[in-house]
């Protein structure tokens, strides 16, 4: 046999293994699963209209997230632990096409006299309670394995310490909200600066001075891939074999294996994934005229969930919260697209024929979990957001007050690998590790 038949040969078995491995009955659940989220949209559509919406768009972002490993906690901790950037200058890239996008949106609502500017809610103060919610908030996404998105999709995917971190986020938020609205009403609030870079720039000008910051931030991730490289601690990405592309037949079937290994199965890349988190970011702002957030909605789980043991939530920095939580949960819709980022990456791994539950942690690492995802909730509303709302958001919408919270999340993160996983060596397992050492 020539080696070219040989090689052939072992293409074929290849692809006849993953067939085999290939679970079909979590496909079939998969398209269950989407039959009754359509029959959930429906329902909420029939009340207001725009919590489909909600709901759909927080479909998409899991799907995504989880098709593309795409993560935000992972743009330090992977590099940190590798030494390999993908998934950072990925990050970076989108950011640059969001600004783009917002800069022309931003632009176009003043010309035109709207009264109020698309995402324009994204721009808030820099002061203390951003530093220093940032921190905590970057510290405890390391504990528990995964930023505020990271653990939706975390959850959706089976991962069972999600629940854990999760659980622990809400409660955290809770009392990260009270501190925040103390700080605002004390002398420390007054020591803060708000600049929306147009004002000062222009957008074409806000434009260059985001891009010119992006290209530190690149620079920088470029000369540490290098030098791990030159001491030798580098790692280059390991993919699982089925999320890698199969080789092509010799000829076309639009009806096979390989087809829908193209389409459901096959791992994304970080690039593709950034861009359609970009589109899907871009198709947020001019659904709803607010930025993507997360941790906003879960101040309301945790006050929901802490009233059924008698908590008092009567002092007047809880009294919007209350409000909402009174109205209903089903009725928010942050809540919604929360619920939906969930569903989607559980979609994207039942189609795939690769969920399963994920018990990989010890007892002991339950306590990092919970502590990590408590300091979570308390950063992320301490600081008025998370990863999502006073980082991504708020950066694209050219708001100062987001690199303060990049600098400050990156720094707590930082912390947290060095002090938890370098000398006391306890970072708990989370889901992509350890073949691949990341975490979304």
């Amino acid at each position: 046999m020539s080696e070219t038949n040989s090689i052939k040969k072992e293409k074929n078995i290849n692809i006849s293994n993953q067939q085999k491995s290939f679970n079909k009955k979590q496909v079939t659940i998969g398209i269950i699963g989407i039959i009754l989220i359509t029959l959930f949209g429906m329902y909420l559509n029939s009340g207001a209209g725009e919590l489909s919406m909600f709901l759909i768009t927080g479909v998409f972002f899991g799907y995504i997230l989880t098709r593309s490993r795409f993560g935000f906690a992972g743009g330090i901790k992977r590099i940190y632990m590798t030494g390999e950037g993908s998934l950072t200058k990925a990050l970076l890239v989108m950011f640059a096409l969001t600004m783009i996008a917002m800069a022309g949106i931003h632009w176009s609502a003043v010309a035109n006299g709207a009264e109020v500017i698309p995402g324009i809610g994204s721009v808030r103060a820099l002061n203390l309670a951003v530093i220093v919610g940032g921190f905590i908030f970057g510290i405890g996404m390391m504990l528990a394995g995964g930023c505020a998105s990271g653990t939706l999709t975390d959850l959706g995917e089976g991962a069972i310490r999600a629940v854990i971190a999760l659980l622990f986020f809400v409660i955290g938020a809770v009392p990260g909200h009270g501190m925040r609205y103390s700080f605002d009403q004390s002398a420390l609030s007054n020591i803060s600066t708000t600049v929306y870079f147009p004002d000062v720039f222009g957008y074409i000008g806000a434009v260059l001075v985001s891009f010119a910051l992006l290209g530190v931030l690149y620079v920088i991730t470029r000369k540490y891939e290098d030098m791990r490289k030159s001491q030798g601690t580098y790692e280059k990405t390991v993919f699982s074999d089925n999320e890698l592309p199969l080789e092509d037949n010799e000829k076309f079937n639009l009806f096979s294996y390989n087809t829908y290994h193209k389409l459901f199965v096959q791992r994304w890349s970080f690039l593709l994934g950034g861009l359609l988190l970009v589109i899907m970011f871009v198709f947020v702002i001019n659904t709803t005229g607010k930025s993507w957030g997360v941790t906003s909605a879960f101040t309301r789980w945790g006050v929901a969930l802490l009233q059924n043991f008698g908590f008092d939530f009567s002092s007047p920095a809880y009294a919007d919260v209350v409000g909402k939580v009174d109205a209903g949960l089903l009725n928010d819709g942050g809540t919604i697209r929360n619920i939906g980022i969930i569903f989607g990456s559980a979609l994207a791994l039942l189609l795939a024929g690769q969920f399963k539950f994920d018990y990989n942690f010890k007892m002991k690492d339950v306590l990092l979990y919970a502590l990590g995802g408590f300091m979570m909730g308390f950063g992320a509303r301490f600081a008025k957001g998370c990863n999502i709302g006073a980082l991504y958001s708020a950066i694209s919408n050219f708001s100062l007050h987001g690199w303060g919270f990049l600098i400050s999340l990156s720094l707590g993160g930082m912390l947290a690998l060095k002090l938890f996983e370098g000398k006391l060596n306890i970072i708990p397992p989370t889901r992509h590790m350890p073949k691949e050492k990341i975490n979304n």
